[in-house]
């Protein structure tokens, strides 16, 4: 079987209660099944990407095992979209073992068989829903809002609402706060607990 590879565009050392609990280094990843109108990472998308083993990710983040440690932190996967490399995920944690943390950056916006792999690997998601409304959620991103509820169903029940943080994000032109409110009232209903919600911030090029 070949060895499952990572994208690498950049890693982000000693981020701090950012991308999960303790210190964390960001990795980012290339590839992204989505199109959303403002893409918060647009400019890291389009680097070019390193292919790198799980020993060799290791060996480069590796030096901030004492802080991993000390905090309770580790590394969190972004992108891109995090879920769309569990193989990789599996593979890495295979390596590092059980000391650090793992966290995903996800949109759940991939295959539920991705979904229920990674749940059996991370410790913690961090999942950018967007908008619980369907209309909103197509216009804003070209994706299907029903795969990404259903996903996050599934998560719920594979690994409980403490290790889920959902962020709700104002985005203009796109929704108001009624819909975020509404977004969050579904969310809660679903069996949610930790909601973030935020404002993005259009600069006008």
């Amino acid at each position: 079987m070949t060895e499952p590879l990572f994208p690498l565009l950049r890693i982000a050392r000693l981020r701090m209660e950012l991308d999960g609990e303790g210190v964390t280094s960001l990795i980012a990843g290339a590839g992204c099944p989505l199109a959303c109108k403002w893409c918060l990472n647009a400019a890291v998308l389009q680097q070019p990407p390193t292919p790198v083993s799980a020993r060799e990710l290791f060996e480069r983040v590796k030096i901030d095992d004492l802080y991993f440690r000390a905090t309770g932190g580790g590394v969190t996967f972004g992108g891109g979209e995090s879920l769309l490399h569990t193989a990789f995920i599996k593979a890495f944690r295979e390596v590092c073992g059980d000391a650090w943390r793992i966290y995903a950056e996800t949109s759940l916006h991939v295959s539920p068989a991705l979904v229920k792999t990674a749940a059996k690997t991370v410790d913690g998601f961090i999942i950018d829903i967007k908008d619980m409304n369907p209309e909103i959620y197509h216009r804003y991103t070209g994706g299907d809002a029903q795969l990404v509820q259903e996903n996050l169903r599934c998560l719920l029940n594979e690994v409980g609402a403490a290790r889920l943080l959902v962020r709700v994000p104002l985005i203009p032109e796109f929704n108001t706060q009624q819909d975020c409110d509404e977004s969050e009232r579904l969310l809660r209903q679903l069996g949610v607990t930790r909601i973030e919600r935020f404002s993005y911030i259009r600069r006008e090029s």
